[in-house]
């Protein structure tokens, strides 16, 4: 079949590529011109463990091919995915829909036979069928565009996988269009066929299925920090509370890491965005939303206020190490990351703040240019007071302490993320905190 995929970024690029993987023609759609010649040149616009490879595999046999233009997306398709940007608004919890909307009016105002549209942004319960009329309004005479919702699970730096074998699709169709489900089971059938679940539902139901989703996984990590935050005034040790919950059947271990919490492009903004709508639809349980928001930017300022401490008081002129700058190991990603929040907080009340990461170096200059970086994870320590380690890169947690120590102006080292072994650094000398207390239990290892 052929198929266009509007917004080639970090969803858009791996769904794309796992469209043509299972023999479909593919489209892309990306307005951004450095962007769109990066693709062209059959690379990724940005790192991704498979997806350059992926990318350079399908353009070379034309399997995928990119434009910006959408008069070439509606003459080369009838099913359009849209996997554009939902951020949240700037000074606001909502999510901005302005780029889905265009996207939508765009490919529905050009098109000449009837398409069908198949939102995969993260949009608020009850956009899909506003999003509907919006289409049928900009539409041509007897040309017909519905919207059909379908959510994305990619995780950044396993997004590859997750597209290549997903562990659901959910799709949401319109009452009125029974077609369009008979047309998408088609499409998907590679998956199906392997066993992948499909769920067809109405538009609402699938709508929410990202957000549900997003705001448990945040609620499970929040409430493992609110336990971190209790372990550090009672002595208990918050690595051997996890591990013992992980055993619970009807837990599991899944994102029960605590530390400095979670960041990213989806969690923040969706449980932001979803308590938001909820509040306009006058659901007054959703206030939870805004206490599991609170715990995970608490966790920032509690490493913060240990850093100060560890500096002796003050972080005027005190330099800080930093590992970690993207918001989780295997991305270059820097959005809504704790690790850069706490370095920028830090600069901010005057410390020399100095950051290592073993991808996101090139961004962290773009974004923070305030911020001095090193290339290499002994560099940054250079006659350092403190070290914070905010991101669990590997690299990390295979290091030397003691080869390290004698880089430090003073060797003290603050664990945000629980990866580190504090036996084997208090033994090389370090002055050693881990948020939450304890360490990583040789019995649990």
């Amino acid at each position: 079949m052929k198929l266009t995929v509007v917004g080639i970024g970090r969803l858009g690029a791996p769904y794309a590529a796992s469209l043509a993987e299972i023999g479909h023609a593919v489209l892309g759609v990306e307005p951004d011109p450095r962007t769109l010649a990066t693709l062209r040149s059959g690379q990724a616009p940005f790192d991704e463990p498979g997806l350059g490879e992926a990318i350079a595999k399908h353009a070379a046999t034309g399997q995928m091919q990119f434009t910006d233009s959408y008069d070439d997306a509606v003459a080369f398709a009838d099913i359009h995915f849209v996997c554009v940007p939902t951020p949240q608004k700037d000074g606001a919890l909502a999510a901005d829909l302005s780029y889905i909307e265009a996207a939508i009016t765009g490919l529905a105002q050009r098109a000449r036979r009837d398409c069908l549209i198949v939102a995969k942004s993260s949009v608020p319960v009850g956009t899909a069928q506003r999003l509907n009329h919006q289409a049928a309004e900009a539409a041509r005479p007897g040309v017909t565009v519905s919207v059909a919702y379908s959510p994305d699970f990619l995780r950044e730096s396993t997004s590859m996988d997750d597209a290549a074998r997903p562990n659901r699709i959910i799709v949401g169709i319109p009452a009125q269009r029974p077609q369009d489900e008979t047309l998408l089971r088609t499409l998907w059938d590679p998956w199906t066929d392997a066993g992948v679940p499909l769920i067809v539902t109405n538009l609402e139901t699938a709508e929410l299925a990202k957000s549900a989703a997003n705001g448990f996984l945040a609620t499970k990590i929040s409430y493992i920090n609110f336990i971190s935050a209790l372990c550090e005034k009672t002595g208990a040790d918050v690595r051997a509370l996890s591990a013992s919950m992980g055993l619970d059947p009807r837990i599991g271990p899944a994102m029960l890491d605590a530390g400095l919490g979670f960041g990213g492009s989806c969690i923040p903004k969706d449980i932001r965005a979803l308590h938001e709508r909820a509040t306009e639809l006058h659901v007054p349980e959703a206030r939870f939303l805004k206490d599991i928001d609170a715990i995970n930017i608490r966790r920032r300022r509690r490493v913060v206020a240990l850093t100060r401490e560890a500096a002796g008081g003050t972080l005027t002129d005190r330099r800080i190490a930093i590992w970690g700058a993207a918001f989780k190991p295997g991305t270059d990603d820097l959005r809504d990351s704790p690790a850069l929040a706490v370095a920028l907080d830090l600069h901010d009340v005057g410390a020399d703040v100095v950051v290592h990461d073993p991808k996101a170096l090139p961004a962290v200059r773009e974004e923070a240019p305030q911020l001095r970086t090193a290339d290499t994870l002994d560099g940054v320590l250079h006659g350092a007071h403190v070290l914070l380690h905010l991101t669990s890169w590997e690299p990390y947690q295979h290091a030397d302490p003691a080869a390290l120590a004698p880089f430090m102006a003073t060797p003290a080292v603050i664990d945000a993320r629980g990866t580190l072994d504090r036996a084997a650094w208090s033994s090389a000398g370090w002055s050693f905190v881990a948020l939450g207390g304890g360490s990583v239990p040789t019995s649990l290892v």
